[in-house]
């Protein structure tokens, strides 16, 4: 496949936008700024930009507790991100999500998750809907190699392929749940492997190589936008941080050398070099991107903390469980 200039330089700028993002976010974790964990997307950038760059504006992404990434690659706003990460009136959700339910309906990011698996069978349902409204939309669901454990996956996962859904499924492997390695939960190497089961086409790919994911998102989201139904594509990848902030809290479950070997293949680091290579994209032009995305993360920063709390009186407005004051 051979991608425009435009393309690759969108690839570039959305994983740039998601480091840089996270990387402020989790300094300010450090430094008691901000309410709540934070499980940052550090590491993983190429899936997330990889896949939301073959998508229209229109098609819908649903995410994980890890979902910070996602909603940037999606289009997100620094300053309404900031302000729910601080639990700000100004945030997406009012400041009353926080990081792991933060979302953004007109974008199609329809949330991040708390709940280990939920965002897949969410994700199915607006590929349900799409379908049975016939408005071309595809659904894309980002999933750890751990939520395919749950029984939630399993028979959402089901029903897409039973019903022939607009649906892709995006397993981001990073070989740990919370603390625990990948060969400690599942008999299987390949997460794969759980897509034949369900009669769908799967594929891997080097999740750490922004433009595989995006050859491999492009031809899965045209199945499902042409009526051929779910794929399933696994991105072989690695967080480089905890499983919630940054520091490891004391629990040593990965070795220095493990985590060192996966930092050589730093996914911004490895773009980087081939749009130099390839005469797209300088050094000095890379570094200025860098430098613009890092200037508007730290207005953003400025924006949360000068927005106001959520009034006490707001407590039970965009309740919908039935909850009454």
């Amino acid at each position: 496949m051979q991608l425009s200039e435009d393309v690759l330089l969108d690839m570039h700028h959305r994983m740039v936008r998601i480091r840089h993002f996270e990387e402020a976010a989790g300094r300010l974790a450090e430094e008691s700024r901000l309410p709540g964990f934070l499980h940052l997307y550090v590491g993983e950038e190429a899936v997330a930009a990889g896949v939301c760059v073959a998508l229209n504006d229109d098609d819908q992404i649903s995410s994980t507790h890890r979902g910070h990434g996602h909603l940037v690659a999606k289009g997100g706003d620094f300053e309404r991100m900031m302000a729910e990460l601080m639990g700000k009136a100004t945030g997406y959700c009012k400041g009353k999500g926080g990081s792991m339910h933060i979302c953004d309906l007109d974008l199609g990011m329809l949330g991040a998750n708390g709940i280990v698996g939920a965002g897949v069978p969410i994700a199915v349902g607006a590929g349900f809907a799409n379908k049975y409204r016939d408005d071309g939309r595809v659904s894309v669901v980002f999933f750890g190699d751990g939520a395919s454990n749950i029984g939630a996956f399993h028979e959402a996962a089901n029903m897409a392929a039973a019903l022939v859904l607009p649906v892709v499924f995006v397993c981001e492997n990073n070989e740990y749940g919370e603390f625990t390695p990948r060969e400690r939960t599942m008999a299987i190497t390949d997460v794969v492997d759980r897509a034949a089961g369900y009669g769908m086409p799967g594929v891997i790919v080097d999740g750490m190589d922004v433009v595989a994911v995006h050859e491999a998102a492009t031809e899965a989201v045209a199945l499902a936008r042409s009526g051929q139904g779910p794929s399933f594509i696994e991105a072989k990848t690695y967080r480089f941080y905890n499983h919630h902030g940054v520091q490891t809290l004391g629990m040593k479950y990965r070795s220095d050398e493990e985590l060192a070997e996966w930092k050589k293949r730093d996914p911004i680091d490895l773009f980087e070099a081939r749009l130099a290579e390839s005469g797209v994209l300088t050094a000095e032009d890379a570094q200025a991107v860098h430098e613009r995305v890092a200037g508007a993360v730290e207005q953003a920063i400025v924006f949360a903390e000068e927005s106001p709390l959520p009034k006490a009186e707001s407590l039970y407005e965009d309740v919908y469980s039935g909850v009454t004051p």
